[in-house]
């Protein structure tokens, strides 16, 4: 059973790359439909348009094996844009199942001297379980003004799983839940300093139509000790700071990331309990060994509560981070609790000489616990390995295809445009 298992997965891998390389290869004929063309970035120094001629991605993969020759438009490379490319794709996830998805990615200067890349990214999914969920995520820059606006909005209606609070939970407590969620977060930064920014936010976790199996137990108890009724608000302001020297955050080859948010939820702002929130996101990134493409990627991760009792659905959660990236090998929602502290190192490997194949290994560790103190809870670690395939040269963005693994048999494919972190 596990080999089927293995084996169908593996189907669907294929399956998704080769939808993948098709749009992508289908969106160079439309001028609308392009992956922006970002300037990579290593040593701080620019890559010549020559470097750049000599790699290749899907696009001319195909083409070469067509017979197509691509013509390469040079004021689209140097232009402001917005770049738009399209992927639908299929896959499996251990959340969802198989699932369909569609990823639209519009990239964009808006500067003439092309300091900094924005970048809009939407995807919606639709599952074998009935799941549909819909994330806008946004990052612009606008550098005359010295203003930096982000932006993660989503729409779910999510049947899953919840498995209890704390890191002793097994697959044994799991529990069927359904609810409704929005998310709206907004944040406004103001530069002060090169790479360096502080802004202010508004934040709204809004669920509803929340539904657990009647059947009692010690989930259901759990729940019900957070959860009053059958939906929950989390509202408030956040103080943020970020310091962000990375070119290219699609798949960055160096710098690093400090990013740092107080949050107060309030029941003026039509929050149900008054409660505090910080969360801390470190990156860091090496050349390694110095002389080549290859990258050794650092990260930390930790969202605490500060003060306060959140609602059971917006505790600190495996998989629930922004990007829906922490703790890669456990299903999103896996282990839950008041406190989370993260850390996953990945090392990236360019395996041809044109940069059209790589492959990452990463290791990861997590700690979910109750209350703030030095006495660190159980560890949960997990690791594995993973593929990748150039979609596009110019954005060095890549198709990721990773297998992680975890403990007590958890393990699993994951899927994402562009690097984990």
């Amino acid at each position: 059973m596990k080999n089927d298992c293995f084996i169908n997965a593996a189907g669907k891998i294929i399956v998704s790359c080769v939808c993948s390389i098709l749009i992508c290869f289908a969106a160079e004929s439309n001028p609308l439909a392009r992956i922006g063309t970002q300037t990579n970035i290593i040593n701080t120094q620019t890559v010549t348009d020559t470097s750049i001629s000599n790699q290749k991605d899907i696009r001319e993969l195909i083409a070469s094996a067509l017979h197509i020759q691509i013509k390469q438009d040079s004021a689209k490379m140097h232009g402001k844009g917005p770049f738009v490319a399209a992927f639908p794709m299929v896959g499996y996830a251990l959340q969802s199942g198989y699932l369909g998805f569609v990823s639209v990615s519009t990239s964009f200067y808006t500067s003439n001297d092309r300091s900094r890349f924005s970048n809009v990214l939407v995807n919606a999914y639709y599952s074998e379980y009935h799941q549909f969920w819909t994330i806008a995520n946004s990052n612009i820059f606008f550098d005359k003004l010295k203003l930096h606006l982000f932006g993660d909005w989503r729409y779910y209606k999510y049947p899953t799983n919840t498995f209890g609070i704390g890191s002793n939970s097994t697959f044994a407590d799991e529990l069927k839940i359904d609810f409704s969620y929005i998310r709206f977060y907004q944040i406004l930064y103001r530069e002060i300093a090169d790479n360096v920014f502080t802004g202010i936010g508004y934040n709204l976790d809004y669920h509803w139509n929340i539904a657990e199996n009647p059947s009692e137990g010690d989930v259901y108890d759990e729940i019900r000790q957070y959860q009053n009724g059958n939906r929950s608000v989390s509202s408030g302001f956040s103080a943020n700071f970020l310091y962000d020297n990375r070119k290219n955050s699609i798949n960055p080859t160096g710098g690093s990331l400090v990013s740092i948010q107080y949050r107060p939820n309030m029941t003026f702002l039509g929050s149900d309990k008054n409660w505090q929130s910080l969360v801390i996101d470190l990156r860091q990134y090496f050349q390694f060994p110095s002389d080549t493409r290859n990258v050794l990627a650092l990260w930390n991760y930790d969202s605490m509560t500060l003060k306060g009792d959140p609602p059971y659905f917006d505790l600190p959660s495996t998989g629930w981070d922004d990007y829906n990236n922490v703790g890669r090998g456990y299903v999103p929602g896996r282990y839950t609790d008041r406190n989370l502290l993260y850390a996953e190192s990945e090392y990236r490997m360019v395996l041809s000489r044109d940069g059209l194949f790589g492959c990452v290994a990463f290791c990861n560790a997590e700690s979910i616990f109750q209350k703030l103190t030095f006495n660190i809870d159980r560890i949960l670690p997990g690791g594995g390995f993973g593929v990748r395939l150039k979609i596009n040269k110019y954005s060095n963005a890549n198709l990721a295809v990773d297998y992680g693994f975890g403990v007590e048999g958890s393990r699993g494919f994951f899927f994402n445009l562009g690097e984990v972190f």
